[in-house]
């Protein structure tokens, strides 16, 4: 657990300066696109207002003073693949954003998506001494989780307590000033493959700009997507992209399952671009334009131009029915919504007592997905559409942006992780200490 410790802890502290500056960017990197946020907060303390062990729990208010999004390019599977082309297309949003808001910004928080995600359940228990809890007992109780090892070449992105337990009484989000004999807590860790933390934080220092956190696309979506009772009940947010679909679970407003799969919205335009033999951006507009995922009897006498810029004039014009392109789409969206359901079975989703599932991202544009979704995973599905939050364009508003305002929230009422606790050195190992402060070393 301690791999990243110190570094999220460095992270942290320059995200509370930049706050307290006023101003900081946030920077969704996708596989189809880039989007940018630059948001400025009010610094008004609304701490009191919300549940919250940790000191950032509950920051202050913002609204969002310049907005940009571009074409991504050296991105695949929600992971970086191509170094400069992926920073070319961050310095271009980035400038954009920063022209909108006439302002500098030096610190930028990321989310992104793909990774090999992996969640783990952990549970901790200490004997508390006389008097109340306090937060040295919560970072005893947390540094006394019995972490699993989760292997080599891997890093933790989240660490979030979840639940904490006094004696036989259960159910606390705060358990500081609760008086018994016994502290237990159950905790939610996702980890992710090491090289895509390092390639962002590789991509982000070559745009001169410091990193002030770290998010998983997944779980900021469902920040934005999901409401106050289906957090509270139990849902799950689907967020398809165009590289990856990531999928969390939330119960008691906590995530407390995460992970990916490997397809999305680009393999469904590259199905298209081999059917109907057109290039990608030919077959991209088809899609936005004309796709579907359920026919009708009309579909058949519904033709869809083609075009192409071949020069060869019979070529060019030619014609394809919708029912034809609905033909390509389906197959695609139901093996995509088919890993979902796989996914969603193997983390026990159908024992949670609210089982709603909320569609958000790029991909769940498409006509018709929410019925076709709703009898393949056999739940409750809605289209979901990121939070209304002050001072956010119009044009960004759609599921699309759903992680860029996800990412905002977090960063103004971030949910508490396990290192915002003060935990004793001396309970992890003298190793991964030494690997841990290394790795801040050769980053930082």
């Amino acid at each position: 657990m301690s791999g990243l410790y110190e570094t999220q802890r460095a992270m942290r502290n320059m995200r509370k300066a930049a706050m307290q500056r006023g101003v900081i960017a946030i920077l969704d990197v996708g596989t189809s696109k880039v989007a940018c946020l630059v948001l400025r907060f009010d610094g008004n303390d609304r701490g009191g207002d919300l549940d919250g062990v940790g000191s950032l729990a509950g920051q202050s208010g913002f609204r969002v003073i310049g907005a940009a999004t571009t074409r991504s390019r050296g991105v695949r599977f929600g992971e970086i693949d191509a170094i400069q082309e992926t920073e070319r297309a961050i310095r271009t949003a980035l400038q954009a954003a920063q022209k909108m808001a006439e302002v500098r910004v030096d610190h930028v928080m990321t989310c992104f998506s793909g990774a090999n995600p992996r969640s783990y359940g952990l549970a901790g228990e200490v004997e508390l001494e006389n008097g109340p809890v306090s937060e040295g007992d919560i970072a005893r109780v947390l540094a006394g989780a019995d972490v699993p090892d989760y292997g080599q070449g891997r890093e933790v992105l989240h660490a979030q307590p979840v639940n904490f337990a006094i004696d036989h009484r259960s159910g606390y989000a705060d358990p500081r000033g609760q008086i018994g004999n016994r502290l237990a807590a159950d905790l939610h860790m996702l980890t992710i493959d090491a090289h895509v933390i390092q390639n962002i934080l590789y991509c982000v220092k070559r745009c001169d700009l410091e990193l002030a956190g770290l998010a998983s696309s997944a779980y900021v979506s469902g920040v934005s997507s999901l409401v106050e009772d289906e957090q509270e009940l139990g849902a799950a947010c689907i967020d398809l992209g165009g590289g990856s679909t990531g999928i969390s679970v939330f119960i008691k407003k906590h995530m407390i399952y995460a992970d990916a799969v490997r397809l999305g919205g680009d393999h469904v335009t590259g199905d298209i671009s081999v059917g109907l033999q057109v290039p990608w951006q030919t077959a991209e507009r088809i899609k936005t334009l004309h796709g579907g995922v359920v026919a009708t009897g009309m579909d058949d006498r519904e033709m869809i131009e083609t075009g192409g810029e071949t020069g060869d004039w019979e070529h060019d014009r030619r014609q394809v029915s919708r029912a034809e392109l609905i033909g390509i789409m389906r197959p695609r969206v139901e093996e995509v919504l088919e890993e979902v359901r796989t996914r969603l079975d193997a983390a026990g989703f159908e024992s949670l007592p609210g089982q709603k599932i909320v569609l958000t991202g790029g991909g769940s544009q498409i006509p018709g997905l929410d019925g076709l979704a709703s009898r393949i995973l056999g739940q409750q599905v809605r289209l979901g559409r990121p939070m209304r939050v002050q001072g956010l364009p119009q044009a960004a508003t759609g599921p699309g942006f759903s992680s860029a305002v996800g990412l905002s929230l977090f960063a103004a009422n971030p949910q508490d992780e396990y290192w915002d606790f003060d935990v004793p050195t001396e309970t992890y190992p003298a190793r991964s200490l030494r690997r841990a402060v290394r790795w801040f070393r050769e980053n930082w």
